[in-house]
């Protein structure tokens, strides 16, 4: 079974209009999950602790999207 990891984080956005960080060292990393469900639960629970600030904004990266197992590896890959 192929495995679909998830990674929740978030911070404070310079602008709630754009998906910029105020200060990246200050990303809360809330951990990765092995399926969209845990991950999107944990996100919904960090969202709402922090729904009174406009500025907080939590996000979902599905990181098995960023490596495809069957494309050709990237030239920076290769350098190693």
């Amino acid at each position: 079974m192929v495995q679909r990891l998830h990674l929740v984080f978030g911070g404070e956005l310079i602008d709630p209009q754009k998906n910029r960080f105020k200060n990246v060292e200050d990303i809360h990393i809330v951990g990765m999950f092995p399926n969209y469900e845990t991950a999107y639960n944990a996100w919904k629970s960090e969202a709402q602790r922090t729904v009174d600030n406009a500025h907080m904004r939590y996000f979902i990266a599905h990181l098995h999207r960023l490596r495809d197992e069957e494309a050709q590896a990237s030239p920076t890959e290769e350098l190693g």
